[in-house]
C-alpha cells in the first residue's frame, strides 16, 4: 500500500508541476479564452484530486491536516461531471492561493514515507 500511495504523492506533485509550468505567464484571461490550456488546466487537476484518493488517511491526518482533502477528492468528481459549469475563477484561484500548501504537505509526506519503497 505504501508504495502505491508514495506513487500517488508523485502524482500530485507532478500535476502540480504540470499546471505550474501550462499557466506560467498566463493570466486568467488567457487561460480562459484557450480551449485547450483550459482542458489541460482542468485535467491536471483532475489527476491531481484522484491521485490524492489514493493517499493513506493516516498520513493525511498526521502530517498534512490543515489541507481539505475531502474538497480535493471532490473536485474531480466536479470536473467530471459538471464540466459544463464549472467555475473557472474558483479554479483559477486553486492555481493562484492553493498549490503550494499541497505541494509542501505532498513533499512532507514523500520525505518522510518515500524511502520506503
Amino acid at each position: 500500500m505504501a508504495e502505491r500511495a508514495i506513487f500517488r504523492l508523485q502524482d500530485i506533485k507532478t500535476s502540480i508541476d504540470n499546471i505550474r509550468e501550462l499557466l506560467a505567464g498566463k493570466s486568467f484571461d488567457t487561460m480562459y479564452g484557450d480551449a485547450a490550456t483550459r482542458a489541460a488546466f482542468e485535467r491536471f487537476l483532475e489527476i491531481m484530486s484522484e491521485a490524492s484518493r489514493h493517499v493513506p488517511a493516516e498520513w493525511k491526518d498526521e502530517m498534512a491536516p490543515h489541507i481539505p482533502w475531502k474538497q480535493i477528492a471532490g473536485l474531480g468528481n466536479h470536473i467530471r461531471h459538471a464540466y459544463h459549469k464549472l467555475d473557472a475563477e474558483a479554479l483559477w484561484s486553486i492555481y493562484e492561493n492553493d498549490l503550494d500548501i499541497l505541494e509542501a504537505a505532498v513533499s512532507t509526506m514523500l520525505t518522510r514515507y518515500g524511502t520506503d519503497i
